[in-house]
């Protein structure tokens, strides 16, 4: 490829520890016709393609050995003997940033059913794109999501509709009634292409004052507004994982989180697993509450 401006070390220092984990490009637009040409896509980030390969490399090697460390635990192995998946199941995850995110809590469950699951072909397809409302991830849902025939769909949706931006700090992006219209419609639309249940991941709250003194940042997300979409979701069908958003503390611990506060650390990524593997193991299928529609 023609010259490009190489990344400095402090820029790359950057890309590894914050962004490159969340800026998975091929999935944002992949009908570029040279999306699937990796040297390009490396340029992009400052890279050569060997660097771009090194730097998501170490990501999927943390998830690997996040899963082998889950499965040092006894209890962890117990919920995975216990999952309702089958062998050759395709499961989908509907996300945004924190599903996107290569070191992943997806990307974790694909590493500890791959490594335990003896003779298992599971088809993994992670569909979350960062920042994605769930109005963004309806208009991508039939291509990333319906358009795979999955057995099972597990959407980890909501916390960016709760996104209050600097300049319009008195609403969410996302009105809580279109939050719960556009979840209902995701829901009704699973169930077209399996008869398995939805799985919910609830949002997880925000350590309060991080995202403020993130220089890439000028919106807010407060937890008032996360719990009301936490209430929508425990109000679904099917298995809905940590309903009151507990699994990063409570309150939550920064320990679980990156500098913004906001998407997970690791450590939190492995507390969402330890949710999912137990909720999938252990709970019954959830009937659908009577909650009305806000208003």
């Amino acid at each position: 490829m023609s010259d490009f401006k190489k990344a400095t070390e402090a820029e790359k220092e950057a890309l590894e520890k914050y962004l490159l984990q969340f800026l998975n490009i091929e999935k944002r637009f992949p009908l570029l016709p040279g999306i699937s040409n990796q040297e390009a896509i490396a340029n992009v980030f400052g890279l050569d393609s060997d660097e771009l390969q090194k730097m998501r490399g170490r990501f999927a090697q943390n998830a690997k050995e996040a899963a082998l460390e889950l499965l040092r635990d006894d209890e962890v192995v117990e919920w995975v003997d216990n999952l309702p998946f089958k062998p050759n199941d395709t499961i989908v995850a509907f996300g945004d940033s924190s599903t996107d995110d290569l070191q992943s809590w997806f990307e974790i469950l694909k590493e500890v059913l791959n490594i335990y699951v003896d003779a298992a072909d599971f088809t993994f397809i992670n569909a979350g794109v960062s920042n994605n409302t769930t109005t963004e991830a309806m208009r991508r849902m039939h291509a990333d999501v319906l358009s795979h025939n999955p057995d099972w769909v597990i959407t980890s949706l909501g916390s960016f509709d709760a996104t209050r931006l600097g300049y319009a700090p008195k609403r969410t992006l996302i009105p809580l009634s279109e939050t719960w219209e556009n979840l209902t419609t995701i829901e009704d639309a699973i169930k077209t292409v399996t008869d398995n249940p939805p799985v919910w991941l609830s949002p997880t709250p925000v350590i309060p004052g991080l995202l403020d003194e993130m220089e890439l940042f000028d919106f807010d997300i407060q937890d008032k507004d996360l719990a009301q979409i936490r209430q929508i979701i425990a109000g679904k069908t099917g298995y809905i994982v940590d309903p009151l958003g507990k699994r990063m503390g409570n309150p939550p611990e920064a320990w679980y989180y990156l500098s913004d506060g906001l998407n997970p650390s690791l450590s939190g990524q492995v507390n969402t697993v330890r949710a999912l593997l137990y909720t999938l193991a252990t709970s019954e299928e959830k009937e659908a509450a009577e909650i009305e529609e806000p208003s």
